[in-house]
């Protein structure tokens, strides 16, 4: 009996784009970041190094096929992809076209619309627009579900009672969300499809997705940066962070109750479980850490995670992983030097003991 259906969210920025090269310098990739990261203060954790598959380059199949291979082995269910669309200009898309085009690696996935302006926040720069997110309209709304039909269409693709699973990363940013559900989904069914599972990602907790056409959300929260509390909670008050200059430091063991709802929401939600944080190498004295990590703790953290999705149905046992791969935030269950197969391991043992339980 399937426990949790375990998803990492993944990101393609592992390759270069020339838009990258104006923004940033020839070659940029993730990996330019993550790889000149320097410790900030007394025993902090950087640069994160990559151990079994090294400084990758998403280009190639090879790699493509390594990183699904190592999740599966670890019973991890897919990747959900990060997906840009900017009123019908895409970023990135070269990994997922060829995993789309070639039928390989033959792992299941979903795909996560990233729809965020993109500017030099982290990089402090935040004045400076590199791309735009716009919602022009019904043509551009037709147009982008058309590019993701291909995808949607696809035998690999993670369903629920049939629906290829779609994550938007800010709902609320989307000029009626509802009008948007309720096209796509008509869409779907135009094409053949039985509908969509649309599940949007809940940073804030006033969102709730009934109301806005969508099927569950996602909880997703982080602990607030000085001078941007973009969310509270009782608990904080409680909660010391250290802040050296705009540098802000929590212990991971003070926040991981954050990230699991106290309270049990009125309507389907899904726990997004967070082994590690440190986005430092993007955004330097500007950053957030989530230091003293460890993997007892994120075990904790996935033991809660999976109870919370018990009460689903089993094929709706959605458990999100936040990431398999964001280096340069310091999240991510890839092995490094530090902690190897770690992160990968308590996964894999905590849906094993769940499940045996059942």
């Amino acid at each position: 009996m399937t426990n949790a259906r375990a998803i990492t969210f993944y990101l393609p920025q592992f390759h270069p784009i020339p838009e990258n090269d104006e923004w940033w310098g020839k070659g940029f990739t993730e990996w330019t970041n993550t790889a000149k990261a320097k410790p900030l203060f007394r025993a902090h954790y950087q640069p994160h190094v990559p151990a079994d598959l090294g400084f990758y380059d998403l280009r190639c199949p090879e790699t493509r096929r390594a990183q699904a291979d190592l999740a599966r082995s670890y019973g991890i269910e897919g990747f959900c992809y990060y997906h840009y669309w900017f009123a019908g200009q895409r970023l990135l898309e070269r990994p997922f076209n060829e995993v789309l085009a070639s039928g390989e690696p033959d792992f299941p996935f979903c795909v996560c619309w990233a729809n965020q302006t993109w500017s030099g926040i982290w990089h402090g720069a935040p004045n400076r627009i590199l791309i735009e997110q716009t919602y022009p309209g019904d043509d551009d709304y037709i147009a982008h579900f058309y590019a993701m039909l291909p995808a949607f269409q696809d035998p690999r693709h993670i369903r629920v009672d049939g629906k290829p699973v779609f994550v938007v990363y800010r709902p609320t940013e989307l000029p009626n969300t509802t009008h948007f559900a309720d096209l796509w989904r008509a869409l779907a069914i135009k094409e053949g499809l039985p509908g969509l599972f649309l599940i949007g990602i809940n940073h804030f907790d006033q969102w709730k997705p009934g109301a806005a056409g969508f099927d569950a959300a996602i909880l997703q929260k982080l602990p607030p940066k000085k001078g941007h509390i973009s969310w509270r909670h009782p608990l904080l008050k409680l909660k010391k962070a250290m802040h050296r200059g705009q540098l802000t430091v929590y212990d991971y063991k003070d926040v991981m109750d954050l990230f699991l709802r106290r309270e049990e929401a009125d309507y389907r939600e899904y726990p997004c479980a967070i082994p590690n944080w440190d986005n430092t190498p993007r955004s330097g004295f500007n950053g957030l850490v989530l230091e003293n990590e460890h993997p007892d703790l994120f075990r904790r953290l996935i033991r809660r995670s999976i109870s919370k999705v018990a009460k689903y149905p089993t094929e709706e046992r959605l458990l999100f992983i936040k990431s398999w791969n964001e280096w340069a935030e310091g999240n991510h269950l890839e092995p490094d030097l530090k902690y190897g197969h770690a992160w990968l391991e308590v996964i894999c043992d905590e849906l094993a003991q769940r499940s045996s339980s059942d």
